[in-house]
């Protein structure tokens, strides 16, 4: 059991057809990891096999401190309470603000009335209104989502992932829509989240230069695999 990432042995194939098999990967708590990968290699594939929204056909998986391979149901749902996960497409509520949207972050946890009140909890709006200061937003808190820029929104729902209280933060091309600045500062603020936090951060990415500018350790997902041929 490991407090960061541990994947071991994980295989996932489509039709017969595999799309990888005996991959295995440790991210430790404080660390930020780049995977890289082309277009197809499987990186989505393996994000949705960690966090169980889509299921290996074989291996092992632990995050922060969870056998999430071994879970179901309600104690699966728990589990990921534990898990922040940031989207290429930000999968914001447009028409919200970046307060009410960086909120989301406490939806596992808040009774369903305050929900649909608004009505919040004043730890709550501290803890929201701190996570976009921290991703530089606080100047923004009141602006509704469809009004700010590409690479605000994925700020946003990097504090979204701060307020869920994540302990381990998983990222999928988070900056493929991105212009160059904008894309530095959303890699810059994850790398801070890692170190600062003590978060492990698995962040897949398919520009090699912001991964060696950025990351404390790029690997290639092909270089994850077991070898063909290599005894079990």
């Amino acid at each position: 059991m490991t407090a960061g990432i541990r994947v071991q042995d994980l295989a996932k194939a489509y039709d017969a057809r595999p799309v990888f098999r005996g991959l295995s990967l440790d991210v430790a708590p404080g660390e930020f990891v780049a995977l890289l990968g082309p277009s197809g290699a499987g990186k989505t594939t393996l994000l949705r096999c960690m966090t169980r929204s889509l299921d290996a056909d074989r291996g092992q998986i632990w995050l922060a401190g969870h056998a999430m391979h071994e879970l179901r149901n309600g104690a699966l749902a728990s589990a990921r309470r534990d898990i922040g996960f940031v989207f290429q497409q930000f999968n914001l509520v447009q028409r919200r603000s970046a307060l009410e949207n960086a909120l989301a972050g406490r939806l596992a946890s808040v009774p369903l009335w305050r929900i649909l009140s608004g009505r919040y909890e004043r730890g709550d709006l501290r803890a929201a209104e701190h996570a976009l200061a921290r991703v530089g937003l606080r100047d923004r808190s009141q602006t509704r989502a469809d009004c700010l820029s590409g690479g605000q929104q994925q700020r946003v729902a990097i504090a979204r992932a701060l307020v869920q209280g994540s302990k381990v933060l998983l990222a999928d091309e988070p900056v493929a829509s991105l212009d160059p600045r904008s894309a530095r500062d959303v890699l810059g603020i994850m790398r801070s989240i890692a170190h600062d936090d003590g978060l492990a951060v698995l962040c897949s990415l398919h520009q090699h230069d912001l991964a060696a500018e950025y990351a404390d350790r790029v690997v290639a997902i092909g270089d994850l695999l077991r070898p063909v041929g290599r005894p079990s």
